[in-house]
């Protein structure tokens, strides 16, 4: 019978999965979500959890991961087909009719398989004959020359490729000529005799995750051979998938549930240093970056595997491919971790250098994927001039934007913008002057977990007083407080701006208690949705936005979500803050240069007269823009005179 994905995903939606495991397992009912001793390890205390609502269940002591299906035939022992019959009884379905041509197809396929796992089988037994054998010599020096003992050898498969273009046809016999070049161990060439793929090269078997052989790589061993790539594979075949096989899945897989650890590495001899070294959880990619189908297997092992890459640039290049493919992934408790190699060194270095404790002390360091996200785009080239700062601040929030869960997006979101405003504009240790550090007049806030404050902790030193009123809402000022007014009716209408202007809302928050409260909601990582910000206002008693700025202001971002609307906002902000801030520094720094005159003082006392100059420039625009509407006029003040 031909079984559609649509009809399983309706048997699975039509199950309940905790009561299926119910029926085996003792379940308890914790939050949303039920637990359990697992039952693929012995436990004391529940690791298993199972999710209802997404219809899976996970593990986090040894990895066992699956669906309702999953559960019947790796629990209950049945094949697939019996428990779909099962699960589809239970759910009063009826199974799709079956369909003989479709049966035929599939028992051709799977007698197929079987004979090219036949014919693998035997194809890994002769490349290890004659790894002893005369023509084997080179082979073995070259496995002297790496370190591995004979049990390594014998665990991993060695074997060797002769020189002959005919001789593996001529060892196999018992398999003709078409399944030899299906299986990817001969080459068609047309009007051309076939050829074999493999020739002088020390040949590894690849398995799939139970064990068979179902490809081979092999390494070059004549260095005169310029031409030959150093690493071969077998191309696809009906066994092989190389984006979606893991080298040493079968040996890593048990060995990551007792270390609760999965190493990923770049390539499959440093997957045997590995594990000759005691580091037995190791897989590798097959000569490409890893893909999302590799992740997920990788999850399914463990939550948050380890890359471990090449210190030089090809290294790092390959960690960044693969944290782009895995940000659009991250899921609640799943994540990768980075290990730098030292420059130079793979781990077959370093181990050999330094011994399996420096290759643990590495692991143990290893970088979380935001740390490592942020490290690489920091880096990646220099950040002298705004334009490259902006460059850098689009480059990150490019990455955001293709993370699909949006709890774990607000959260990189509002970390990586922290980063960046810490890196763009860094505060002074000494007793200069920088206009971060004028925040709201509230107490320090406890530091988040990790170590970092958030945007509202920095330290606030005092202002001139003839200009610190200038950021405080004054009695009468009805322009200002209008369009203070108009900046929370904006955030109501796109509460993910608080997380791009949160700095400044930040020295704003004084002059109104829902600024205060919407960078609040930010800060605990809630969801940024117009209804939880109305939520909020209700519950501490604020009162909604007056709908006048709305009628009376020509602001874009009162009426638009688009990207123009959201950098407007920013530049009223600006206008709200950053001029007031600057002002009170220059003065500030009048004062100190009339005090000291020193080339410093009088540097800094220039920078920020060209920095005032560029904010006024800001404010022309904005006024040009709201065109000459006196309300937008007045909210925007009339410039000072510098």
């Amino acid at each position: 019978m031909s079984l559609s994905p649509q009809f399983l995903d309706e048997l699975r939606s039509r199950i309940t999965l905790s009561g299926v495991i119910g029926r085996t397992v003792r379940v308890i009912k914790a939050g949303r979500e039920f637990k359990a001793c697992c039952p693929f390890h012995n436990e004391k205390s529940p690791s298993f959890t199972i999710n209802d609502e997404k219809g899976f269940y996970h593990c986090f002591g040894c990895g066992a991961h699956g669906d309702v299906i999953r559960w019947m035939t790796d629990q209950r022992g049945m094949s697939f087909i019996d428990a779909v019959k099962d699960l589809a009884e239970e759910a009063g379905m009826e199974l799709p009719a079956p369909d003989p041509q479709f049966a035929r197809q599939q028992a051709q396929r799977a007698e197929q398989q079987k004979t090219l796992h036949d014919c693998m089988g035997a194809a890994q037994g002769w490349f290890v004959d004659q790894l002893s054998g005369e023509e084997g010599a080179r082979a073995r020096a070259y496995l002297a020359t790496r370190g591995f003992s004979a049990a390594v050898c014998r665990e991993f498969g060695f074997g060797y490729a002769p020189e002959g273009r005919q001789a593996l046809k001529g060892a196999l016999t018992q398999f003709p000529e078409p399944m030899l070049i299906e299986a990817g161990l001969r080459i068609a060439v047309e009007d051309k005799e076939p050829y074999d793929r493999f020739r002088g090269r020390l040949m590894l078997p690849i398995h799939d995750a139970r064990g068979r052989v179902i490809a081979f790589g092999g390494r070059i061993l004549d260095k005169t051979k310029t031409d030959a790539p150093k690493y071969l594979n077998s191309p696809d075949t009906p066994l092989f998938d190389k984006g979606r096989t893991l080298y040493n899945h079968h040996r890593a897989s048990p060995a990551s549930r007792q270390s609760k650890r999965l190493i990923v590495v770049e390539g499959y001899m440093d997957v045997i240093a590995l594990a000759a070294a005691g580091f037995g959880e190791s897989v590798a990619p097959l000569g490409t970056a890893l893909t999302e189908t590799q992740i997920e297997m990788l999850w399914r092992m463990v939550p948050v595997p380890v890359l471990c890459f090449d210190g030089d640039a090809a290294g790092q290049r390959a960690a960044m491919r693969a944290i782009s493919r895995a940000l659009p992934l991250l899921r609640p408790g799943h994540s990768l971790r980075i290990v730098r190699m030292p420059q130079g060194q793979d781990p077959d270095d370093l181990i050999k250098a330094q011994g399996p404790a420096a290759m643990e002390e590495l692991l143990e360091g290893a970088q979380g994927l935001l740390d490592a996200l942020w490290q690489f785009e920091r880096d990646a080239s220099p950040a002298a001039t705004p334009e490259d700062k902006a460059g850098l601040k689009a480059r990150l929030m490019a990455h955001v934007d293709t993370i699909a869960d949006n709890d774990i997006k607000a959260l990189y979101r509002r970390d990586l913008l922290e980063r960046f405003s810490d890196f763009a504009f860094p505060r002074r240790e000494s007793g200069g002057f920088n206009q971060r550090n004028f925040t709201r007049n509230a107490p320090a806030r406890p530091q988040r977990a990790g170590g970092r404050g958030n945007w509202r902790d920095l330290p606030s030193p005092n202002p001139l007083p003839e200009t610190a009123a200038r950021l405080q809402r004054r009695p009468g000022d009805e322009a200002r407080s209008r369009t203070v007014e108009a900046v929370v009716a904006g955030l109501m209408r796109r509460p993910d701006l608080a997380l791009r202007h949160g700095p400044q809302l930040a020295r704003l928050a004084a002059e109104d208690a829902r600024i205060d409260a919407i960078l609040d909601h930010v800060d605990s990582g809630a969801p940024l949705e117009t209804g939880a910000i109305e939520a909020i206002f209700n519950n501490r008693g604020l009162s909604m936005p007056s709908g006048e700025p709305q009628r009376d202001m020509a602001f874009s971002f009162l009426q638009h979500s688009d990207e123009t609307a959201a950098a407007e906002l920013g530049d009223v902000l600006c206008v709200l803050v950053d001029i007031p801030e600057t002002e009170a520094a220059k003065a500030q720094a009048m004062a100190r240069y009339a005090q000291e005159l020193t080339p410093e003082a009088e540097a800094e006392h220039k920078r920020l007269q060209e920095r005032l100059q560029d904010l006024r420039k800001r404010e022309l625009d904005l006024r040009a823009r709201l065109g000459q509407m006196a309300s937008a006029q007045a909210a925007v003040g009339d410039p000072a005179q510098d």
